[in-house]
């Protein structure tokens, strides 16, 4: 168990002081997952976008909009608001006024891109540049804290010490929690696969109910426990929260080839 905590925090120590959510691993479960309830329209229409990708696969591109900040940091520094909103100060209620002043905010991104891709008139390029956010875009937005406060940027500020290791909790979330789990990707596919789905299946209406994800999502960071009471931590804060960042997982990657589908039906 020590040795578990501790590269537990070494991890979590070495992670950028703005985080990303979920970290590569948690975005390529998501993706995966999304895959299994694709239909063969939809798995068509992305097959045909991903030809030519170096990994042409949803959980390949998973994690392209947080590689953005070195591989194209012009684009990246534009697009850096679409990953979050902060709405727990208001009581986890939406306001686009308020809480996405220029459409720059996960919500909105989520649904501009998605227009993007479901229409066929447009480029493939851009179409695939759409796809890469949405697939992205719908993961942060069901980790909790990129729905959270504004004042401590989403848990980046709010420091922790995890045996003698200094981290923070949005970095504990982001991928802490997984990677102390001591599970490769394939064994989190076979146990998050397990869990009932999260949602039902039919298809929404187009624009994807990125409002609700986003107020669901700041909910659970309000609830009692979710900030530790002390700065000093052990195991059982991930025993206690491990079980929610699952479900959270798994109800993106089902959310997300809901969405898809819909986005992808003609």
């Amino acid at each position: 168990m020590a040795r578990l905590l501790f590269a537990l925090a070494l991890a979590s120590f070495l992670v950028p002081h703005e985080a990303f959510a979920w970290g590569r691993l948690g975005h390529r479960l998501v993706a995966a997952l999304a895959w299994d309830d694709l239909t063969p329209q939809a798995r068509a229409q992305i097959t045909s976008l991903l030809e030519g990708e170096a990994d042409p696969t949803l959980p390949g591109i998973a994690s392209w909009a947080d590689e953005l900040r070195d591989n194209d940091p012009q684009l990246g520094k534009k697009t850096s608001r679409w990953h979050y909103v902060n709405i727990a100060e208001d009581d986890c209620h939406y306001d686009a006024a308020k809480h996405c002043a220029n459409g720059d905010c996960v919500v909105e991104a989520i649904r501009a891109q998605t227009a993007i891709l479901a229409d066929t008139k447009r480029p493939k390029a851009e179409r695939l540049q759409a796809l890469k956010f949405v697939v992205h875009f719908v993961g942060d937005v069901h980790q909790p804290l990129h729905a959270g406060f504004g004042r401590d940027k989403g848990g980046n500020d709010f420091q922790l010490n995890l045996d003698s290791r200094g981290t923070n909790l949005h970095s504990l979330w982001d991928s802490g929690m997984l990677k102390d789990a001591g599970l490769e990707e394939a064994a989190w596919l076979q146990r998050l696969r397990s869990l009932p789905l999260a949602v039902k299946l039919p298809s929404p209406p187009l624009r994807p109910p990125a409002t609700q994800w986003a107020e669901a999502s700041c909910r659970i960071v309000l609830r009692p426990g979710f900030y530790p009471a002390k700065a000093s931590i052990g195991p059982d804060y991930a025993q206690t929260w491990l079980p929610l960042a699952e479900e959270q997982l798994r109800r993106g990657g089902t959310q997300l080839a809901v969405m898809l589908n819909a986005a992808l039906a003609r």
